[in-house]
């Protein structure tokens, strides 16, 4: 059986030595390289071709969106699939942008990581439940605006309908979710508990969180989700 070849991009060593231990373990995938940066990425692809790049996105020289946008301009039969700790809108679509085959968040278990790697490689794409939902959110947003861009008026609307925090801030359901949490005073902690997700990751999470709600603090997170009606 030919093994899956595989290329590692990430500027935290322990995260590549985690990810070469679990995958190391399968007869079917073979670590062919490493690189700590985007234009590491770039020469890996170029002088070793590897079947699958994981790649990861903030990091110095170039960040890993950039570089996957870079690959694919190019002749390659290499497939990228993006591994983050981030799941920001932005992000995702960003990937998406660049032909990124696959979105994974790090915090997913070996099971998921294996059938990502095993859909990329026979010409499909993978992205994990929280990232497809903010894809068909993005795209249902889209068709949404296009169908609202072609009525001109309706003669029978008195007044305009409330915008939500959701769509004013373009949060995902697991911003939403950790944001009624974070209003129920709970702490990072025991959100994670509850979502069963890494204290990290719910950190990132807070941190995109109140990065799209431009705010500083709870009191002003409170006062717009009250704002908003948010409960």
């Amino acid at each position: 059986m030919k093994k899956i070849r595989i290329a590692l991009v990430d500027d935290h060593l322990i995260v590549r030595d985690g990810m070469k231990y679990l995958l190391e373990e399968e007869s079917n995938i073979e670590i062919v390289g490493e690189g700590t940066n985007g234009l590491e990425a770039i020469e890996l692809v170029e002088n070793i071709n590897p079947d699958i790049l994981l790649i990861d996105i903030r990091m110095s020289e170039m960040n890993g969106i950039d570089a996957v946008r870079a690959i694919n301009k190019n002749k390659t039969n290499t497939k990228c699939i993006i591994l983050s700790m981030h799941d920001s809108e932005e992000y995702i679509l960003q990937s998406i942008d660049a032909k990124a085959k696959g979105y994974l968040l790090k915090d997913a278990g070996k099971v998921e990581i294996l059938k990502a790697i095993k859909t990329v490689f026979e010409g499909g794409k993978y992205y994990s439940g929280d990232i497809s939902n903010v894809i068909i959110n993005n795209l249902l947003q889209k068709t949404s605006n296009k169908k609202s861009s072609k009525n001109i008026e309706n003669p029978f609307k008195n007044k305009e309908e409330p915008i939500s925090l959701e769509t004013e801030f373009h949060l995902t359901k697991k911003e939403i979710k950790i944001l009624s949490l974070i209003l129920l005073g709970k702490t990072n902690i025991e959100i994670s508990e509850e979502l069963k997700s890494s204290k990290r990751t719910i950190e990132t999470h807070r941190f995109n969180l109140m990065k799209k709600m431009t705010v500083k603090n709870l009191i002003e997170l409170s006062d717009i989700a009250k704002k908003y009606n948010f409960k």
